[in-house]
Formats: structure tokens, C-alpha cells, sequence
């Protein structure tokens, strides 16, 4: 296998000054705060328990925390905006106090709570609706001059699953960044991540067969994030649970590797950095 594969690409970010080289792939740990995530095990709710999260993603090689207070699992019970902040800013605070060498990304799609999450020490915008949830999200990344991941999704997190439908859904994701990406560059934002959205207004088949097609998103010469971990696509098509869903991720999380997969992000971190050391050795020959 050449060595000039997406796999080995040198590609940057800046952190508030840090130039991160992605080069090679990276681990992004979850910490959800939220009481009602999908995977129960995942649920963090004090700060306390938050700052032990972020010390064992650390611990097993995570170079990204995605922190997140308010559920997207399909259907998940809406969050007001001052509930998401009341959850969120005090554990970016304590992280960054206690961990300043962690990189700390905020899942969420409104534009005050990224903001303010930023000001409070995080680095990233991870963004599930693509600036559609919040028309001040595309110029509040743009002021902040922070990496954004930019991820597909129709409707919302109430309404995605409700019979998605797409011409072709590698195309369509396509063409989506392609719109979404115009409209960011002209704004002045410089460091854009790519989520394709596994598991968000797309059925099974949709999922896996923008997975068979993800090197069609080389184009855009940007890195990709996944993120399989333990969802609905690989435990309900086993017919388990999330909990018996690491094996699946780990499949998954190999073939998108190969496929050029810049960022893993992942409940289990040990499991996905050794992942991305197995691949990489396998990348050698």
C-alpha cells in the first residue's frame, strides 16, 4: 500500500494557537452530560465524574474530549438553551483547569452555547445540523476563528428518522458539504472537519452504503470524523445492544480508516486507539 494514502496525509488544524498535525489519525473521546444519551454507560452527570471521564480518555490516547449536554439520539427530548449551558460551561472549566493539555470539543448546535464554551476553554465546534439549527452558528465559528466539524443531518434530532430519503446518499451528502462549504470559506473559516452523520436522518442501508462510498468525500481534501460508536446501525443489525456493540464499532471503525478517516469518536477509547495502531502498522507494508 502506497504511503501517500489519506491515512498518512498531513493535514492540520489550529487550536488557539496549537497546530495540530492530523496526519496521523486521532482518537475523540465522548463525555456526554446529558441524563438521557442511548448508551447508558456514557451518562456523566456532575463535574466530578466529568473530570474522571476526561482523565481515562486522556489516559488511553485521546487527543480530542467531545463534550456534549444535550442528547441527539432520534427522538431525544428537546433542551433549552440556558439548561445546555448550565450543564456544559462548568465542566469545560473544570477540564481545562485540571487538564490544559486536553482539547476540548463542544457538541452542540447553537451558536450561544458554542461561544460561550469556547470563552470558557474549548477548541472545537462540533456542529450536528450543519448551521441549520441556528442561523448564527456559520459567522459565530467565523469570529471565533475555530475549527468547525461540519456534519449531515436533516431536520432534527425529534424529526431525522422520521422516513429519510435520498436520490443517492453519498452523492447527496456530497453535494450538501459541497453548498456548506461555499458559504464557510467565504465567511473566512479556515479549519472545517467533515462528519458524514452515521445514524442521523438515514436508515441502515443508508448507512452503510455512505460508508462503501466514503472516499467519494476525498475531494474536498478535508479530514473526516466518524462516528459509529455503538449506535443503532451496528446493534440492532446484530440484533444486541448498545452494550454489546464494540466489536461492530471496531469493524466499522477499521474500514473507515482505510477509507480515510482522520478521527475516530468513540465511547471507548482504548479500543479505537489501538485500532488506528493496528491499521497503521498494516499501512507499513
Amino acid at each position: 500500500m502506497a504511503k501517500d494514502t489519506f491515512l498518512n496525509r498531513k493535514i492540520t488544524l489550529n487550536l488557539k494557537g496549537e497546530l495540530l498535525d492530523l496526519s496521523r489519525p486521532v482518537v475523540m473521546g465522548i463525555l456526554n452530560l446529558t441524563p438521557d444519551s442511548f448508551y447508558s454507560n456514557s451518562r456523566i452527570s456532575s463535574v466530578d465524574l466529568a473530570l474522571e471521564r476526561a482523565e481515562n480518555c486522556l489516559e488511553e490516547g485521546a487527543v480530542f474530549i467531545d463534550i456534549g449536554a444535550y442528547s441527539s439520539r432520534p427522538g431525544a427530548d428537546d433542551v433549552s438553551t440556558d439548561e445546555e449551558l448550565r450543564r456544559i460551561v462548568p465542566v469545560v472549566e473544570a477540564i481545562s483547569k485540571r487538564f490544559p493539555e486536553a482539547r476540548l470539543s463542544i457538541d452542540t448546535f447553537r451558536a450561544k452555547v458554542a461561544g460561550e464554551s469556547i470563552e470558557a476553554g474549548a477548541h472545537i465546534i462540533n456542529d450536528i445540523s450543519g448551521g441549520e439549527l441556528d442561523e448564527q452558528m456559520f459567522e459565530t465559528v467565523a469570529r471565533l476563528q475555530v475549527p468547525y466539524i461540519l456534519m449531515h443531518m436533516k431536520g432534527n434530532p425529534q424529526t431525522m428518522q422520521e422516513d429519510p430519503a435520498y436520490n443517492n446518499v453519498s452523492l447527496d451528502v456530497v453535494d450538501y458539504f459541497e453548498q456548506k462549504l461555499y458559504t464557510l470559506k467565504n465567511l473566512g473559516v479556515r479549519d472545517i472537519i467533515l462528519d458524514p452523520g452515521f445514524g442521523f436522518a438515514k436508515t441502515t442501508d443508508h448507512n452503510y452504503e455512505l460508508l462503501n462510498h466514503m472516499q467519494n468525500l476525498d475531494i474536498f481534501g478535508l479530514p473526516v470524523l466518524v462516528g459509529f460508536s455503538r449506535k443503532s446501525m451496528i446493534y440492532k443489525f446484530l440484533g444486541n445492544t448498545p452494550q454489546e456493540a464494540l466489536n461492530g464499532t471496531t469493524v466499522l471503525n477499521t474500514i473507515a480508516l482505510e477509507k480515510g478517516a482522520k478521527i475516530l469518536r468513540v465511547h471507548d477509547v482504548k479500543a479505537a486507539a489501538e485500532c488506528i495502531a493496528l491499521v497503521e502498522k498494516l499501512q507499513e507494508r
